[in-house]
C-alpha cells in the first residue's frame, strides 16, 4: 500500500537517492517510521534540554521571580512560599521541563519542517531555515513581551482585591502564571508565520487578507482577551496590537512576493 507525501503535489516519481524523503511515493510503514524518527529526535532534544534545565533550575527561577519583586514594597523579602512538602520536587521538574522545550524548540521545529518537506516543491523547500529560525525568533520575542508586561499584570491583579489583602505567592501557582502567559504570547507571535505559509501555499491572497482587515483586528482583540489569563487591559493592549501589525506585514510580504512573481513571469515570457 502506497500513500502520498504529505502534500497534494508531491513527486510521483523518486529521484533515485534512495532517500525516502526525497521520493515522491512512500509506503505506508515508511511513512510511519518516518514520523517515528522524526519524534525520537524531538523527545531526544527535549531530554536533553530538560536536564540542562534541571541545572539551571536556580538562576532561571531568580530570572522569573523578578517580576514578583517589582511589585513589593521595599522592605518585603521576596521570596515564594511552599505549603506542600513536595512542591519544592515538582517545580524543579516543571521548570526543567519548560526549559528543556525552549532550548529544544530549534530542534523539534526542524523535524517538523522535514517530516512536511518532501510534499513540497524544490523551490518551496528553500523556505525551510527561514521558516524555522522566524518561528523561533517570534517565539522568544513573545516570551520577552509576556515577561516585561508581567509586573504591570501583577499590579493590576493586586490592585484589583484591595489594599487590605497581601500577596504571598506559591511557586506553582506563580511559575506556572508566568510561564503560561509567556506560552501564550510565544504562540500568538507564531501568528505571521502562519498567515504567511497560507500565502505560499496558495490558500489565502494578499487582497483577501486586505478585505478581512476589520474583522481581523477585532478577531485579534477577542482571541487575545481569551488568550491572556491575567486580563488586564494592558497585557491585551501589549499583545493584540503586535499581532495587528503582524497582520499588515503579512499583507504587505505578500504583495511584494507577488509582485515578485509577475516581475519573473514576464521576464521569462520575452
Amino acid at each position: 500500500m502506497a500513500i502520498r507525501d504529505h502534500d497534494s503535489h508531491a513527486h510521483t516519481v523518486g529521484d533515485g537517492s534512495g532517500d525516502p524523503l526525497e521520493g515522491g511515493r512512500m509506503t505506508l510503514i515508511e511513512h510511519l517510521t518516518e514520523l517515528r524518527n522524526r519524534v525520537v529526535i524531538a523527545v531526544v532534544a527535549v531530554a536533553i534540554g530538560g536536564v540542562a534545565g534541571f541545572v539551571l533550575y536556580n538562576p532561571v527561577l531568580s530570572v522569573l521571580i523578578d517580576p514578583y519583586c517589582d511589585i513589593l514594597p521595599p522592605d518585603r523579602a521576596c521570596r515564594l512560599i511552599i505549603t506542600d512538602p513536595l512542591e519544592a520536587f515538582s517545580i524543579r521538574i516543571k521548570m526543567a521541563a519548560y526549559v528543556g522545550l525552549v532550548l529544544a524548540s530549534p530542534v523539534v521545529l526542524w523535524q517538523i519542517w522535514r517530516f512536511v518537506t518532501p510534499g513540497l516543491y524544490p523551490n518551496e523547500k528553500r523556505y525551510a531555515v527561514p521558516f524555522v529560525a522566524s518561528a523561533v525568533v517570534l517565539f522568544l520575542l513573545g516570551a520577552v513581551l509576556a515577561f516585561l508586561t508581567f509586573p504591570r499584570a501583577l499590579d493590576f491583579l493586586v490592585a484589583m482585591g484591595g489594599q487590605q489583602l497581601e500577596t504571598f505567592y506559591t511557586p506553582g501557582r506563580y511559575i506556572g502564571l508566568i510561564t503560561f502567559m509567556m506560552l501564550a504570547f510565544g504562540v500568538a507571535f507564531q501568528f505571521p508565520i502562519l498567515l504567511i505559509f497560507l500565502q505560499l501555499a496558495g490558500i489565502l491572497r494578499p487582497e483577501q487578507l486586505a478585505g478581512f482587515r476589520r474583522y481581523a483586528i477585532v478577531l485579534i482583540f477577542i482571541a487575545t482577551a481569551i488568550l491572556t489569563p491575567s486580563g488586564d487591559p494592558f497585557t491585551l493592549t501589549a499583545l493584540a496590537i503586535p499581532l495587528c501589525l503582524f497582520y499588515e506585514g503579512t499583507i504587505l510580504i505578500g504583495k511584494l512576493r507577488l509582485r515578485r512573481q509577475r516581475r519573473r513571469q514576464r521576464a521569462a515570457a520575452r
